[in-house]
């Protein structure tokens, strides 16, 4: 299933704010909450964790993964948790709007 521009930064923000993951752990958090119906390749991944990052809604920090494995972790700033609030109301006025058409078209 492929996701609306802009819905993959909001999935992450909202991901991310139950606490610190790396990149990988991110991808399998969003396939298992999605019942494996999104899938998120590197190519879309890392860009959009960037992007983020650049917007100051996310830091970095690298660590070790639980296997022991060097990685880079993503956490929330508090610029980022209110973005993910913001978005969050924006994604429902407009999934109720959408579902408005699709029941009365």
């Amino acid at each position: 299933m492929d996701l609306l521009q802009g819905t993959l930064d909001m999935l992450i923000l909202r991901i991310l704010s139950s606490g610190k993951r790396h990149g990988y752990d991110i991808t399998k958090r969003i396939l298992l909450l999605s019942d494996s119906k999104l899938k998120v390749g590197h190519g879309s991944l890392y860009p959009a964790l960037h992007r983020l990052e650049t917007k100051g809604f996310i830091t970095s920090s690298r660590g070790h993964t639980e296997k022991g494995r060097a990685a880079k972790f993503y956490e929330l700033t508090s610029v980022g948790r209110e973005q993910i609030s913001s978005e969050k109301q924006q994604w429902e006025e407009f999934a109720a709007v959408i579902n408005r058409i699709m029941e009365e078209g």
